[in-house]
């Protein structure tokens, strides 16, 4: 049965990007804010805007009951998370499913499954899909130690049920280990409410690469992959699509296995399976993110697709489209996550936009969640916007961010596009041959 209404639980740029595609397919939309985001663009934009409550994020965004009882007094049919804050909560997708509403994403118990990093490697494991050396569950200290023994330090000690780079510390020896090790089971239970670790070999020299998936009850797909490895303090700062620098056989070997991920948990929907490629090509499952990402933009660009109406158009109950086994990469594109932030410091520069001028031209889009006049708040991810930028090649893209890039105009906050337009010029990132600890070698010969 076709969704006439939405309810978007979700803020920002990501919810602006939702409404738009809603609007294409002649779908109502609902959105909830902070009082904090009044008079958003998000909140603009949709067609109702509901006050969710004060500021603090737990008694508004992840407010999940407060979330499902304005879905049923606007008489929504569905809940639409986009990315962070409830998207992977199967607690709340299984609420919204109880209360007769549609949940535009995959089922509760997949949700689950995936976000429980210990029962992933377990089932990827029995699937067959590469796993990163590492020891499943760690209750305490003392077990984390001969794990490590075990492993062979560097080790990366991991929140079971972390995500979006917290809850993760390296311990290069045992030192580190025991200094980490209370610190990291806090911030698991208080973050995430659940304290168990993991431990896994730390791989420094790896390039962070996942596969855009796609799959009705029938079959599942990919739409190729995405380069996330440049990073800061395991946050992903700009993506890129196709990878640049892995063999051929490395693309196509990383497909079967995101195909077969998915398949295990017979996954339904948009997804993302998440990867470690070494120096060598050995290929090691990361993770499965069951939502929409931030960086499907840069898939949109080069398949054509809206994997937002895709998702609708799934959820709705009809099969993937037989134009999607034929579709070819088109081109290369590039995303630049624009925080508000200090770009030597990183602190978070909240305040009024005083100036916003953007780029505008062919081949260059703008997924904003601020305008002229917005003030960022620092209740929230300091994420402001998402330059996308499309060309023929690779080298044609470079070209076009560059540009891009410098024709930005924000004043009255600060933002990272300093930063942007370093690792621009460096060298490695130029070539492609780039990995994880991109930021880390550039920060010191800096």
């Amino acid at each position: 049965m076709p969704i006439q209404k939405v309810l978007i639980a979700n803020r920002g740029e990501i919810a602006v990007r939702i409404i738009r595609t809603c609007k294409e397919k002649n779908i109502k939309t609902v959105a909830v804010y902070s009082e904090a985001d009044e008079g958003m663009p998000f909140t603009q934009l949709a067609d109702e805007a509901v006050l969710l409550g004060p500021p603090p994020i737990a008694q508004s965004y992840l407010n999940g009951d407060a979330m499902i009882k304005i879905a049923l007094d606007q008489q929504v049919d569905a809940i639409h998370p986009g990315y962070g804050l409830l998207s992977e909560n199967a607690t709340f997708a299984q609420k919204v499913q109880d209360a007769g509403l549609i949940w535009i994403g995959p089922e509760p118990d997949v949700i689950q499954k995936m976000g429980d990093k210990v029962i992933a490697r377990q089932t990827m494991l029995e699937a067959g899909v590469p796993i990163v050396p590492g020891v499943n569950e760690v209750k305490d200290l003392e077990q984390a130690k001969l794990a490590a023994e075990q492993i062979g330090y560097p080790v990366m000690l991991k929140a079971s049920a972390g995500g979006g780079g917290l809850g993760m510390q390296v311990c290069q020896n045992e030192a580190e280990l025991q200094a980490s090790f209370p610190t990291l089971q806090k911030k698991a239970a208080s973050y995430f409410g659940d304290d168990c670790l993991f431990l896994e070999k730390w791989l420094s020299q790896t390039k962070h690469i996942e596969v855009q998936i796609v799959a009705d009850q029938l079959r599942v797909t990919h739409l190729f992959e995405r380069d996330c490895s440049v990073q800061r303090r395991n946050q992903k700062v700009i993506e890129e699509s196709l990878a640049p620098s892995i063999r051929p056989q490395t693309r196509e070997y990383l497909y079967e296995m995101a195909v077969r991920a998915a398949e295990a948990v017979q996954y339904t929907g948009v997804g993302t399976v998440e990867f470690l490629v070494d120096e060598q090509e050995q290929i090691y499952f990361l993770e499965m993110n069951t939502r929409l990402q931030v960086e499907h933009t840069i898939t949109e660009s080069i398949t054509g697709l809206d994997l937002v109406a895709l998702q609708i158009h799934l959820i709705e109950g009809n099969h993937l489209p037989d134009s999607i086994w034929t579709i070819r990469p088109q081109g290369h594109a590039f995303q630049f996550r624009i925080y508000a932030e200090d770009p030597e410091t990183f602190y978070p520069s909240p305040g009024t936009i005083q100036t916003y001028r953007i780029p505008q031209d062919e081949g260059i889009r703008m997924d904003s969640g601020v305008e002229l006049g917005s003030i960022v708040s620092p209740y929230y991810d300091p994420l402001i916007a998402k330059c996308i930028v499309h060309a023929d090649s690779r080298v044609l893209a470079l070209t076009k961010s560059k540009r891009a890039l410098t024709e930005f105009e924000i004043n009255g906050i600060k933002t990272n596009i300093p930063l942007l337009l370093r690792i621009l010029e460096e060298q490695t990132f130029v070539q492609g041959n780039y990995r994880t600890n991109l930021l880390e070698k550039s920060k010191t010969k800096g």
